[in-house]
């Protein structure tokens, strides 16, 4: 358990460079669940923005990836921000029945397990995010967990559709797991979820069946255990990026309110304590996994752990692997990566049959 909270505190003090307001989170001096109405004060007043144009325009400023692209958590499809009519690839009612035609904005915590379209969850920037529309038409409401490996979708960045396989999970149900590099980003959205909306979150818990099989029906804790322990295990193996700095601050600048989880990570240990001393997972998904300098200005990086790691790949945002390597050979817990070209990536490691993924950008 130590591993997992000096993970933590490591990714927090490493995130210097998030432009967060001086005095933000001056009144957050709890702990436990008093923390978590310290946060709530704060962040539950803000802007409700308007489902359609707000959050079209938020978007092309909160999900922009550096080529300019949409960044879309579903898809490597290559959208263009806009209108049909201008040129884009925003849903206009049309196509959509193929990948790659459509995106739109996808509820990661669905609209079904409030209520509907119901303000101001519903367009709440923090928990919607471009989605390609036949992806996202695919996950509909279904609940976030862990599919068996030998699911295998043929459309998708990675993320499958299959019977729940998440450790401790009481139900026999049907689940979404995303792509790896976006479990973090999802966990901290659903942190927000509990956090931002603690004064109703607790009466949601029969709105919709795969809700009731994730909320507990609390205002406090919130989720149910297997749930709460896989978050956790998702917040830890996808540290924040500068990804999610960059959209907490364009959201912020518009809604008027941040994400603390992205910009404090170690408050969800600080919040749910119990659950993070009780967290169950193996030694890789809890090491110290460090990856330096990031952003990287010399086009390469280290990579430091003591485990072992069996391999190691550079995946872009597109999806394809740029670079592999099998079995590599750390000195003394260091691997270095040399002349990576400039952009954006996904570093997955593997060792053992578990991997985790981190995201690095080259400058």
């Amino acid at each position: 358990m130590k591993h997992l909270f000096s993970l933590l505190f490591f990714a927090s003090a490493t995130l210097g460079f998030a432009q967060i307001p001086a005095g933000y989170y001056d009144t957050a001096t709890g702990t436990g669940f008093t923390l978590k109405t310290q946060l709530y004060n704060k962040i539950s007043p803000h802007t409700t923005l308007i489902y359609g144009s707000g959050l079209w325009s938020l978007f092309t400023t909160s999900d922009v990836r550096p080529d300019g692209y949409v960044w879309d958590i579903y898809s490597n499809c290559n959208f263009v921000f806009g209108p049909v009519a201008n040129g884009g690839n925003q849903d206009d009612g049309t196509l959509g029945n193929q990948e790659c035609q459509r995106y739109n904005k996808e509820h990661t915590f669905p609209q079904s397990w409030f209520g509907g379209q119901v303000y101001p969850m519903y367009s709440d920037a923090h928990i919607v995010m471009p989605a390609d529309k036949k992806d996202n038409s695919m996950r509909q409401s279904l609940a976030y967990g862990m599919v068996a490996s030998t699911v295998v979708n043929p459309i998708g960045n990675g993320w499958k559709i299959g019977a729940c396989t998440t450790p401790n999970y009481p139900y026999s149900l049907q689940v979404f797991e995303p792509a790896d590099q976006y479990k973090g980003d999802i966990a901290r959205n659903y942190f927000y979820m509990a956090t931002c909306y603690e004064n109703a979150i607790g009466s949601w818990q029969t709105f919709n069946a795969s809700g009731d099989t994730v909320l507990d029906g609390t205002n406090d804790n919130v989720f149910e255990p297997w749930f709460l322990n896989m978050l956790l295990i998702w917040h830890n193996q996808d540290p924040v990026s500068q990804k999610e700095i960059n959209r907490n601050n364009a959201i912020y600048a518009v809604q008027g309110n941040r994400n603390p989880f992205v910009d404090h990570p170690e408050y969800v240990c600080q919040i749910w304590t119990n659950a993070c001393a009780n967290l169950n997972i193996d030694s890789f998904q809890v090491a110290n996994v460090s990856v330096y300098p990031n952003p990287s200005s010399n086009h390469k990086i280290t990579i430091n752990t003591s485990v072992s790691v069996d391999a190691i790949q550079v995946i872009n945002i597109n999806g394809q692997t740029i670079l592999e390597v099998n079995k590599p050979q750390f000195i003394d817990n260091h691997f270095e990566l040399e002349n990576l070209p400039q952009g954006f990536y996904f570093l997955k490691l593997d060792s053992n049959n578990h991997s985790i993924t981190k995201k690095i950008s080259i400058n």
